[in-house]
Parts: structure tokens; C-alpha cells; sequence
């Protein structure tokens, strides 16, 4: 069992074949699932990084804001702002301690 896309189900049909799903029960088990597929996905794009799993990626991160009652937009607006201002991930920097002078 996993959790898939919306339309996943039709398509399997209209290939001819036959499937068995359910609706998942409530937000809780909702987020149960969703937090299983965000691993998942993240494992696929690192094992083949592609425009395909990065779009996985960023749809489970979407239906994480929906469940929460987060805008996208909103979300994306505010990843861009802390982008100028506290940077991205792409230097690649470990911050190994903090201390006081």
C-alpha cells in the first residue's frame, strides 16, 4: 500500500486493469502517508535526479501545506524571501559549532 496521485487510480483503469484503493481516514492518517511518500520521493530523485521526481517532490510538499491550511504561493513567496535573506542550500556548508566570544 502507498499513497499515489489522485488520478492514479483512472489511469490503471483505462490501461484495462483493476485496482483497489481507499480513501485515507481524517488529516492524521493523511499526514501519516504523506510523510511516508516525501521519503520516498526524496529517495527516488537521489537515486535519478530529474525534472519527474523533483515534481513529485514538490506536489507532496504542496498536499503538506494544503492539509495544513498553508497557501503554495504564499509558501513559495516565503522560500524566495529567506533565499535573499539567509541563502539557499547550495554552497553546501556544515556548520560544525557556536560559541561565544
Amino acid at each position: 500500500m502507498k499513497l499515489v496521485r489522485d488520478h492514479i487510480p483512472e489511469i490503471i483503469e483505462s490501461d484495462g486493469k483493476w485496482c483497489l484503493c481507499r480513501h485515507v481516514n481524517g488529516a492524521d492518517e493523511h499526514m501519516v502517508w504523506l510523510k511516508e511518500k516525501i521519503v520516498e520521493e526524496a529517495q527516488e530523485f537521489i537515486e535519478n535526479p530529474s525534472y519527474e521526481e523533483a515534481a513529485d517532490m514538490i506536489e507532496v510538499v504542496k498536499a503538506f501545506c494544503h492539509l495544513n491550511d498553508l497557501d503554495w504561493l504564499t509558501a513559495v513567496h516565503k522560500a524566495n524571501a529567506k533565499a535573499e535573506t539567509h541563502g539557499g542550500f547550495y554552497s553546501g556548508i556544515i556548520l560544525q559549532k557556536v560559541g561565544k566570544e
